[in-house]
C-alpha cells in the first residue's frame, strides 16, 4: 500500500492555522503509518507493507525523523505547484491512497483522495475577503469535495456547512477535531509571581504593566480587531482598567482598515502590536495574559481558544460557528457583534476571582478531549482502511 502526503503547508517558515494544522498532523501521522506488513505461517504477506511519500516544495526541510518506509519526494514547481507539479506526480508515479490536509486537491489524483476542510469562514464573512479569495476557495473546495473518496471536516459546523451550502452528502464526510500544540510550555501559570518570572528578556515582551489582554491571530476584519479595541476602550474609560491590549500575528486582508480604526481611540498607546510570533514568543505571551479575548466573526475550528486554556488562561470567544463546540462552558461566549458585550464579559473575569479560577478549571479540563496525536490517529484509520 502506497500512501501520497501532501506536505507543501507544512514546512513554511512562518505557520499559522491551516500550516501548523498540517505540521502537527503529519508529524503525528508517523506513530501510525508506520511498515504494518503481516506473513502466514509460510511467510507469505498477508497485508503489503505500507509505504508514505511526502511531497514537499524545494527549499522545505522536515524538521523531524520519518520512519524507514517513508520518504520525501521535492516536486520542484514554482508556481500552481499542487495542479500542476502535484499532478504530474500522480500521473507519473500513481500512489494508493493521496492525503490532502489543506483542503486542494490536485485534478490529476487517485480514486481513493482524501481531504481535509477546515472552514467556510469566506461563505460567512465575505468582506473579509478579496473576490479573488473568495472565487477561489469557493472554486477549489467545491471542486475538492466532488473528487475525494472522503472528507474530512475539522468540526460538526464545518460539516454542515458543507451539507447545507454545497450539498455534501453527510455520509462523505467524518468529523475529526484539531488538536493543539503539547510542549514542556504548557505548565499552567496561576500567580503574578510566577508570571513575572516567566518574562524573557524579549524588547517586544517587555510591557511596562504586567497585565494585558491577548489576541492571537492574523489581524484582520475576520478576527473581529475592530471591536475588540472598542471594547477595550470602554473598559479604559468606564472601569479605568490597568491592562495593556496585546495583538499578536501578522497582518490580513483589511489591515489598512484596522489600523485606521485602531488609530481613532483614546487608548491607542496602550495597543502594542507585535506582528508575528514564535512558538515560544506566543506561550510566554499565553502563560502571562490576564484575559485571551477571541470574539471572531466566524471559525472552523478555533486552535488558539485551546492553547490558552492550555496555559490556565480564561478566554472570552465569540458565541458562533464552531467556537460553542469546542469551548462550550469552559469560555465566556459573547455576541461578537456587542462591543458592550465583549467589554463586560472581560471585566467579569479580570474583576471576580471566583469566575476566573472557575473558567481556567474548566479550560485545563476541555483541552483533555483534544490532542493531535487522537487526531491524526483517527486520521489514519481513514488512509488505511480500504486496505486492512
Amino acid at each position: 500500500m502506497l500512501i501520497g502526503i501532501d506536505g507543501s503547508r507544512a514546512f513554511i517558515k512562518n505557520r499559522t492555522g491551516i500550516e501548523e494544522y498540517s505540521y502537527q498532523v503529519i508529524k503525528n501521522l508517523r506513530n501510525e503509518l508506520v511498515d504494518q506488513a503481516r506473513l502466514d505461517s509460510q511467510g507469505r504477506s498477508l497485508i503489503e507493507a505500507r509505504r508514505v511519500v511526502l511531497y514537499v516544495r524545494k527549499n522545505q526541510t522536515v524538521d523531524f525523523k520519518l520512519p524507514e518506509n517513508w520518504k520525501i519526494k521535492v516536486i520542484n514547481c514554482p508556481r500552481l505547484w499542487t495542479q500542476l507539479g502535484l499532478s504530474w506526480e500522480m500521473l507519473s508515479h500513481p500512489v494508493d491512497t493521496l492525503f490532502i490536509p489543506a483542503h486542494t486537491v490536485p485534478v490529476v489524483h487517485p480514486k481513493n483522495t482524501i481531504v481535509v476542510v477546515h472552514g467556510l469562514e469566506y461563505e460567512f464573512c465575505p468582506q473579509a475577503y478579496s473576490w479573488f479569495e473568495r472565487f477561489y476557495m469557493r472554486l477549489t473546495i467545491k471542486k475538492s469535495c466532488a473528487w475525494v473518496s472522503r472528507i474530512i471536516a475539522v468540526s460538526n459546523n464545518t460539516k454542515l456547512d458543507l451539507v447545507n451550502l454545497y450539498k455534501v452528502k453527510e455520509d462523505k464526510i467524518r468529523v475529526i477535531y484539531e488538536g493543539y500544540a503539547n510542549s514542556s510550555h504548557q505548565s499552567p501559570v496561576t500567580s503574578h509571581k510566577e508570571k513575572e518570572a516567566l518574562v524573557k528578556n524579549d524588547d517586544r515582551l517587555q510591557m511596562t504593566d504586567d497585565r494585558y489582554l491577548l489576541f492571537i491571530g492574523r489581524i484582520e476584519e475576520r478576527k473581529n480587531i475592530s471591536n475588540i479595541v472598542r471594547a477595550f476602550e470602554i473598559l479604559k474609560e468606564k472601569y479605568n482598567i490597568p491592562h495593556k491590549l496585546v495583538l499578536a500575528g501578522k497582518p490580513g486582508f483589511g489591515y489598512q482598515h484596522v489600523k485606521s480604526q485602531m488609530s481613532k481611540v483614546k487608548c491607542f498607546n496602550e495597543i502594542q502590536e507585535l506582528g508575528f510570533v514564535s512558538e515560544e514568543e506566543k506561550w510566554e505571551l499565553l502563560k502571562n495574559a490576564d484575559v485571551f479575548v477571541f470574539p471572531t466573526l466566524y471559525e472552523g475550528f478555533g486552535i488558539p481558544i485551546l492553547e490558552a486554556q492550555s496555559v490556565g488562561c480564561p478566554v472570552v470567544a465569540a458565541n458562533n460557528s464552531s467556537i460553542p463546540e469546542v469551548a462550550g462552558e469552559s469560555a465566556l461566549l459573547v455576541d461578537h457583534q456587542s462591543v458592550d458585550n465583549i467589554a463586560e464579559s472581560i471585566y467579569k473575569l479580570i474583576s471576580n476571582e471566583t469566575l476566573k479560577n472557575a473558567i481556567i478549571n474548566k479550560g485545563l479540563k476541555n483541552v483533555k478531549r483534544f490532542s493531535w496525536e487522537k487526531c491524526s490517529k483517527e486520521i489514519a484509520e481513514i488512509l488505511v482502511k480500504k486496505y486492512q
